[in-house]
Formats: C-alpha cells, sequence, structure tokens
C-alpha cells in the first residue's frame, strides 16, 4: 500500500470513528467499502471517479451486478459489499413500517421506497398491503415493466390484497427519468385501483411516485 493509500484510508476511518458517518463525503463513505490500491488509484480516488461515472450514489446503486462487475477494479468481493450495503439500507427502512402505523410515519415509508424503488433502472409497480392497524404486512413487486412503463392489472393487485388479508394498500411505482411528477397514466391506473379494490372494501391510502432523492404523494397532493 502506498503512503497515499494509507493517509486516505485512515483519515476517512479515523474521521467516521471520531465525527461519525455524516461528517464524511459520499466519496469517502464509498472509498472505505472498495478495496485498496486497486484500479492504479487511492480508494478516496477511485470512489470519486466512480460516482462521476455513474452520476452520483444513485446512479451507481442502480447499476446491476453485471454492470458494477465491468467497472475497473471492481471484483465480486467488492461489488458483493456494495450490494450488501445495500439490502442492509432497505431492510433497515422497512423494519419500522411492520411494528407501527405507517400512516403515522409517512417520512419513513418514503425512505423505505426510496431503497426499494429507487435505484431500479426499469419501472416496477409495488403494493404495501396493509393489516387493519396499517402495519405492513408485505411488500410485493406487483409489476415489472420497461425503462417507458409498466402494465398493471388491477385484478392482479385485488387477488393479491385477499391472499395477504390486506386491510389497506399503498400503491408505489418508480419513474426511472427521475422525474416525480404523475403522467395521465398513472392518474388513471390509481383510479382504477381504487375502484377495484373497493369492491373488496380495500381502500388505496396513497400512491407514491419514487424519482431520484424525492417522492410524489397522491394524498399529499390531494388526489386521494
Amino acid at each position: 500500500m502506498s503512503y497515499c493509500e494509507a493517509v486516505r484510508d485512515e483519515s476517512a476511518r479515523t474521521k467516521l470513528l471520531d465525527r461519525g458517518p455524516d461528517a464524511l463525503s459520499d466519496a469517502e463513505l464509498l472509498a472505505l467499502l472498495l478495496p485498496r490500491g486497486n484500479a492504479g488509484k487511492c480508494p478516496t480516488q477511485h470512489a470519486a471517479l466512480l460516482l462521476r461515472r455513474s452520476d452520483g450514489l444513485a446512479g451507481l446503486f442502480t447499476a446491476n451486478q453485471q454492470q458494477l462487475l465491468a467497472e475497473p477494479g471492481l471484483g465480486p468481493a467488492t461489488v458483493s459489499r456494495l450490494l450488501a450495503a445495500l439490502e442492509l439500507a432497505r431492510r433497515c427502512a422497512k423494519q419500522p413500517l411492520t411494528q407501527r402505523d405507517v400512516m403515522t410515519s409517512p417520512e419513513r415509508t418514503r425512505l423505505f421506497l426510496q431503497h426499494h424503488l429507487g435505484t431500479r433502472a426499469r419501472e416496477v409497480f409495488c403494493c404495501l398491503f396493509l393489516d387493519s392497524q396499517h402495519r405492513l404486512l408485505y411488500c410485493d413487486d406487483v409489476f415489472l415493466g420497461t425503462l417507458d412503463g409498466a402494465a398493471v392489472y388491477p385484478r392482479e393487485v385485488v387477488v393479491r390484497a385477499l391472499q395477504y388479508r390486506a386491510a389497506a394498500v399503498i400503491l408505489a411505482h418508480n419513474h426511472p427519468s427521475g422525474l416525480t411528477q404523475p403522467s395521465s397514466a398513472d392518474r388513471r391506473i390509481t383510479q382504477r385501483l381504487r375502484d377495484a379494490l373497493a369492491l373488496v372494501d380495500v381502500p388505496v391510502l396513497d400512491h407514491v411516485i419514487v424519482g431520484r432523492g424525492s417522492c410524489y404523494s397522491f394524498a399529499e397532493a390531494g388526489l386521494i
């Protein structure tokens, strides 16, 4: 290990332990997950280069396993660490939703949906099926789409709501473009799903559109 690598690696680690992870930049945090001396650069330099090429953290974690492995200096062990870190964050965000009323903590719901959908390269339509206390029973990726959209079938959502014995549902999907403004198609499918689920007495509490770093709530906008 070169002197530069040792100093930068120790500096980021020391800063984290002394001042907490909030004190570190994105590149410094990412560098702690990267191997030392890869790609002929210090870990922090390598991390900064990865972030520039990926358009930031969100872009980096949108990449799938094969795309990450194609990056210079990222082998199977490093890619495994990156994917594990992302999955731990997703599970951490999900856990509180199973223990308390999600409607009393909409920011936690959005945080979970950001982790669950915000890094997807293709559009995914998911449903949060809730119990009578509005605690999360199951998060189900009901439809997987392309970059242009997902075909959503209300009958399938109703079947799953009955299967999970859901008392309420929150709809969610991502816009890979990063924009969160609902389209006319988003509005139509929201109404169709509300009408279909109303037939089995399962209310739709919200429809959340996830972009890069932000969410749009139909409920907050007065559309539900």
